[in-house]
């Protein structure tokens, strides 16, 4: 650490509000864990979690930086002393609970994956939340298997591109929703068999005239009203599989056809699972991701970069809910 510099810009909330409350500020450079790395951050993702934490919605858990960001990929600049193989200049991304929104940060050195050959920063930073998101609650959660029907709802955010790209990638028949024509025609060019714009569409109805019966499962990030909606849309023995509650977390719903079609609804939280969980997601992202997106048979799709003093704007195109894919912060 003795040729680092001590401080560095990052990015603080210094109260609850809009994205005018996202300050630059001067921190001292943290120091590296006994099984961290201390990465040297080119890019860093921008993601929903980011913007309810700024909005005073989702605290950092405990031990965790306040500084948000999720996700990063740079230059690791220094090691704790079980950093495993890990060395110096190693080019990496990473999963971190905070601190993304900074010129360095601290991560567990089993949450650090090497760049897909290939890849640049932005596109290597705007990796791990959706993709450690989308297989642990698609793939191992919920249990997507080849031939099988899947719908995941905001097809054209981080979460629905990378859901969509790699269901097809694994056999699947996809569906999506999206709000625009524009954001269908995206979501059917990554691999969407069918696209409904949900403003035009009843996405239960084209679910159960395109399926025998309904879909086997679905990823939602909305919630709220859509709740009863996805349990119609499910055929017997199929899954539901919340992340996020956008359109709130209740909802009236009859738990008849749950009984009846032997529906699992099932949900998780990533930020506070614990280091030894996301690490055995990062080692089935190498074994069977990593591939796919070295071969070009997934892409990542960045939306528009901020540099790291505009992360304000960065939040407020985020909550414009205008993209399609990534939104990335670089250095």
């Amino acid at each position: 650490m003795a040729d680092l510099p001590q401080t560095m810009t990052a990015i603080e909330i210094p109260q609850s509000g809009g994205p005018e409350v996202l300050t630059p500020t001067e921190r001292p450079v943290p120091t590296p864990g006994h099984d961290d790395v201390l990465i040297r951050v080119e890019a860093a993702g921008v993601n929903r979690p980011d913007v309810m934490q700024r909005q005073g919605g989702y605290p950092p858990p405990e031990g965790a930086s306040d500084i948000p960001g999720l996700e990063i990929a740079g230059e690791i600049a220094a090691l704790g002393a079980n950093a495993g193989d890990w060395q110096i200049g190693d080019k990496v991304t990473a999963l971190v609970t905070g601190g993304g929104y900074a010129q360095y940060c601290t991560a567990p050195a089993a949450q650090c994956l090497p760049w897909p050959a290939g890849f640049d920063a932005v596109h290597a930073a705007a990796i791990p939340e959706t993709y450690f998101t989308v297989y642990s609650n698609v793939f191992d959660r919920g249990q997507l298997k080849a031939g099988e029907s899947f719908l995941v709802h905001g097809g054209s955010s981080g979460i629905g591109t990378t859901a969509i790209q790699l269901a097809h990638a694994f056999g699947a028949r996809v569906f999506t929703t999206a709000g625009t024509p524009k954001k269908c025609r995206a979501c059917t060019e990554l691999g969407a068999d069918r696209a409904i714009n949900y403003r035009e569409e009843d996405f239960v109805e084209v679910v159960k005239s395109q399926t025998q019966g309904g879909v086997n499962l679905i990823l939602d990030m909305v919630a709220g009203d859509y709740i009863p909606r996805d349990i119609k849309a499910l055929a017997p023995e199929g899954r539901l599989v919340f992340i996020a509650f956008l359109g709130g977390p209740k909802a009236e719903v009859n738990f008849a056809p749950v009984m009846l079609k032997r529906l699992t609804i099932t949900g998780s939280t990533l930020r506070a699972r614990e280091v030894a969980f996301k690490a055995d997601v990062a080692r089935k992202l190498h074994r069977h991701v990593w591939p796919l997106l070295e071969q070009g048979r997934t892409k990542v799709l960045v939306h528009q970069t901020f540099p790291l003093e505009k992360a304000g704007d960065a939040h407020a195109l985020m909550e414009s809910s205008t993209h399609i894919g990534k939104i990335v912060l670089t250095m």
